[in-house]
């Protein structure tokens, strides 16, 4: 019997899905960040956790575990060495495949065909194959980058928080929403932006949302600019040559009421997920 291993490895978590032959799961596996900016040796140790939990709710022996072919999607894996390091590793598989998480997420929307995913959730990019060649639009990083993300929408909240304590523009419900969290003090609210990663600004994005669909006259400036990002980002993937986008990440479903319905028309929904497409790069085909 010869099993396959999907893993998406990101900077919020990492998760598996572990199949048979016949594509039956029979093992999951989650567990922390493994973005590879953590570090090769803490890249393993995620990875590894994960894969054994996977393998430990299959049951499989250790003589099983070396018929696995794995396939692993990893945050950061473009970063120089990263590459090298993980060839290096060894989980006790027949083999492993590596490529970006972005990779396999468009691989799993579109069934392992041609098409263009933009990922909205922290961060922002869009990822397109097409006629076999891979390449992606965006994702510089933050705060360069990531319009329309989660960050953005975070980063924009606080740029609105602090001008209102400021007195420059007129509080709202969400500006006190942002500030309570600081007991509406700046000199808190700076203290915390010193050390904020992008995930950080993330977590005010359900906030952003929140009172943008309760009528918070900046939030909903907020989210129509970051929906105007979003929408030059569709437009531009079809113009590259794309006959097939799908929005994914979890901002995505929120985003979605907000772009206009000839945009929304040209979208198409996904064939499956990033762990079905991990499975796809490890070789499993599905029926």
């Amino acid at each position: 019997m010869t099993y396959y291993l999907g893993i998406d490895a990101g900077g919020s978590n990492c998760r598996a899905r572990l199949v048979d032959a016949a594509g039956a799961v029979i093992g999951h596996g989650k567990s922390g960040t493994a973005n590879a900016r953590i570090g090769i040796e803490a890249l393993y140790e995620t990875l590894l956790e994960t894969v054994d939990q996977a393998v430990a709710e299959a049951g499989l022996s250790v003589e099983q575990r070396g018929t696995i072919h794995a396939g692993m999607g990893i945050a950061g894996i473009t970063r120089p060495g990263v590459r090298e390091a993980l060839a290096e590793l060894d989980f006790g598989f027949a083999s492993v495949a590596y490529s970006t998480d972005a990779a396999i997420a468009n691989l799993g929307a579109h069934g392992g065909q041609d098409g263009a995913i933009l990922i909205i959730g922290t961060g922002s990019a869009a990822f397109l194959r097409i006629d076999g060649e891979e390449f992606t639009i965006g994702g510089y990083g933050f705060p360069i980058s990531d319009e329309g993300s989660g960050a953005a929408l975070g980063l924009s909240a606080m740029r609105h928080a602090l001008r209102a304590l400021d007195g420059r523009t007129r509080k709202t419900p969400l500006s006190v929403a942002v500030t309570e969290r600081f007991g509406h003090d700046t000199a808190q609210a700076i203290a915390w932006m010193d050390t904020a990663s992008p995930r950080d600004y993330g977590t005010f994005a359900p906030l952003v949302m929140d009172y943008a669909e309760a009528d918070d006259v900046i939030a909903r400036s907020i989210v129509e600019n970051a929906a105007g990002h979003i929408e030059r980002f569709i437009e531009t993937i079809f113009e590259r040559g794309a006959t097939r986008c799908t929005l994914v990440g979890g901002l995505a479903p929120r985003m979605s009421p907000w772009l206009r319905s000839r945009t929304v028309e040209r979208l198409s929904a996904p064939l499956g997920d990033s762990l079905d497409g991990a499975l796809r790069l490890a070789g499993f085909a599905a029926g």
